[in-house]
């Protein structure tokens, strides 16, 4: 009998063993899920007061930083803005321009390659540049976006939904190394690449933003691009490098897009 009870008496301990195992096991298994996130607005007032050992830290950077943002690079010899043309802009045009100039060395040196044209959004620029000092607070201001340049590669016949898309936007969305014409019932007349007439059968190679690439503004035709290269180059950052190049900034509405009267 002793060896009976003490045989049921061992059961039960593995019992009990194998079912606590058991339930650590499942335990372990089950993943936790966020079934509640609260938070509260901690409103920032007068109530607030600066520390001033944080604030004697931070000083020295601040003012290094505003001095770089407000150190003239070059000189705007009247207002440039996204308003002043309807087909292209002074503002367009000097940010496709500067994309075209600034970039097309980092192709070439990176694929043997060079840029054909330029493509941006009439919304990407979000400041007029005043007439007067050019800073790199001025870069910062018409591009407030943390926007990297792309290149892309488009057959020739893509670039006829390029084209199609931009006479039915009705805006002014900046270009550069290309040049359309519009006749005066808004169907194509001329469509050039560098001087040349589209070639539907060779390909192309397209600067944008990388907003743009993946169809935004609704331009899904860069979509169909054979082939993406990333610059890691911001579109800001090619503003202020070509700023610094200059002495004086004096874009004008062209005739790199324009109807027929």
């Amino acid at each position: 009998m002793a060896k009976l009870k003490h045989f049921s008496i061992l059961k039960i301990k593995h019992f009990v063993i194998f079912f606590a195992l058991s339930v650590l096991a499942s335990c372990k298994n089950q993943k936790e899920h966020l079934t509640e996130l609260t938070g509260k607005q901690i409103p920032i007032d007068s109530s607030y007061s600066s520390i001033d050992s944080i604030q004697n830290f931070i000083n020295p950077y601040h003012d290094r930083v505003e001095q770089i943002l407000d150190s003239t690079l070059a000189y705007a010899t009247s207002t440039i803005t996204k308003s002043d043309g309807k087909f292209n802009t002074t503002a367009g045009n000097l940010m496709a321009d500067i994309v075209l100039t600034e970039t097309d060395p980092i192709f070439n040196k990176r694929t043997g390659h060079h840029i054909d044209f330029v493509l941006l959004n009439h919304g990407g620029i979000r400041s007029v540049i005043s007439k007067g000092n050019v800073t790199a607070r001025t870069a910062y201001e018409v591009m407030p976006f943390e926007n990297d340049v792309v290149v892309v590669e488009l057959r020739g016949e893509t670039l006829l939904k390029m084209v199609d898309y931009l006479i039915k936007s009705k805006q002014a969305h900046p270009v550069a190394g290309i040049q359309l014409i519009l006749n005066k019932d808004n169907t194509l007349n001329t469509f050039t690449i560098a001087g040349k007439p589209l070639d539907v059968n060779r390909n192309y190679f397209v600067a944008t933003s990388d907003y743009l690439v993946t169809g935004g503004d609704n331009m899904n035709f860069f979509k169909e691009a054979l082939s993406k290269t990333e610059t890691d180059y911001k579109i800001r950052n090619a503003m202020i490098d070509y700023f610094s190049k200059k002495d004086t900034i004096a874009p004008t509405v062209d005739l790199r897009y324009y109807q027929l009267q």
